[in-house]
């Protein structure tokens, strides 16, 4: 069985399901981020970016991980709220 890209589907940030299906037709981007990475002003281009064509059918997922070096180690309460606060999403 092959699945493809709009099988799949995730929890977003209220525990809730989110399929895939819904993005037919847009552009997506998958970002795997975390807070505390030195890569984290990305956030800052990365909200550009899709104020800049969200009204085009661009739209962002970030996936935290705190896997790699433990650099997301907040609840999903705290991300979002980092998020918010220095972000604006």
């Amino acid at each position: 069985m092959t699945t493809s890209f709009y099988d799949l589907e995730c929890k977003d940030k209220k525990g809730e399901s989110f399929k895939f299906d819904q993005l037919k037709g847009k552009v997506v981007l998958i970002v795997n981020v975390a807070s505390k990475c030195g890569f984290t002003p990305q956030y800052k281009e990365l909200e550009e970016l899709y104020k800049k064509y969200q009204d085009k059918g661009f739209v962002i997922l970030g996936f935290p991980c705190n896997q790699f070096g433990k650099q997301e180690p907040g609840s999903d309460e705290q991300i979002t709220e980092f998020c918010q606060l220095n972000y604006g999403k």
